[in-house]
């Protein structure tokens, strides 16, 4: 057993809405059947972020300071679930982001539930790609990108597929109708930065928000939250799905309406 499957089997969780009492993050996260619940013309959609308890997202630029075992359970508990996962450009070359489900007893239980080993990971970028990063250059990665440009993948060794959209269609509203038709993907998991968040409550393309707020202070400084861009017309309702406490965390789970 790997460190990363061992440290969530030793976890301990106590759940306090809807049914007080312990858990673990495995046992919540089976119950999701995402894949049951794909739209139509798009995939369910899940974003997950971790936040310090003043608002911020990062801390001296990286999320991982605000970080802690059962953020990190959830994290990639929520990986082992989903067909494809979406990051921002930004947060693929701060976070440094390599292979996408490392653990070998995480592929293995991925493939005994139907998914594919390995999750798709899907870019939409207008052309900065930060091609120097550890997910470029594993074999076994899967990179789908959505961009206008044109891009050189020669000398990538990750499974590397472009999708050219023109500019007038360059939406992530069409890029969740090609997932969804062209490639079979019935969940997807976000997971940053905050202008992708803000970009997809643009066009309405979010169903559940899954969020660990640290019990941590970030401060003053220029950190955002975990959204950022053009303010929504009108507020957008949550509904409380699940709270789980750990060691003063909360992992918190939201339907959005």
């Amino acid at each position: 057993m790997t460190a990363e499957s061992s440290s969530g089997q030793r976890l301990q969780l106590r759940q306090l809405v809807p049914e007080p009492g312990p858990v673990r993050a495995g046992v919540l996260l089976s119950s999701l059947n995402l894949a049951g619940r794909a739209h139509i013309d798009r995939p369910y959609v899940l974003v997950n972020f971790v936040s310090s308890a003043d608002g911020r997202a990062a801390f001296h630029g990286v999320s991982r300071e605000l970080s802690d075992p059962g953020d990190r359970e959830m994290f990639h508990g929520l990986r082992e679930r989903v067909d494809a996962i979406l990051v921002g450009t930004g947060t693929l070359r701060s976070e440094r982001y390599g292979r996408l489900v490392r653990d070998p007893e995480r592929r293995h239980r991925r493939a005994a539930s139907g998914l594919r080993p390995e999750p798709l990971a899907c870019i939409f970028s207008r052309g900065d790609l930060p091609t120097d990063i550890p997910l470029f250059s594993h074999p076994d990665a899967r990179v789908l990108v959505f961009t206008p440009a044109e891009l050189d993948t020669a000398g990538m060794a990750a499974q590397v597929e472009v999708v050219r959209l023109d500019p007038g269609e360059f939406t992530l509203t069409t890029m969740m109708r090609r997932l969804r038709s062209a490639y079979d993907v019935r969940s997807l998991l976000c997971e940053g930065g905050p202008t992708m968040f803000g970009a997809l409550l643009g066009e309405d393309l979010v169903d559940e928000l899954f969020l660990s707020l640290a019990p941590k202070l970030v401060g003053g400084g220029t950190a955002p939250g975990i959204t950022r861009g053009q303010p929504l017309s009108e507020l957008r309702q949550l509904t409380l799905v699940w709270a789980i406490e750990s060691h003063s965390s909360l992992y918190l789970r939201y339907a959005l309406h």
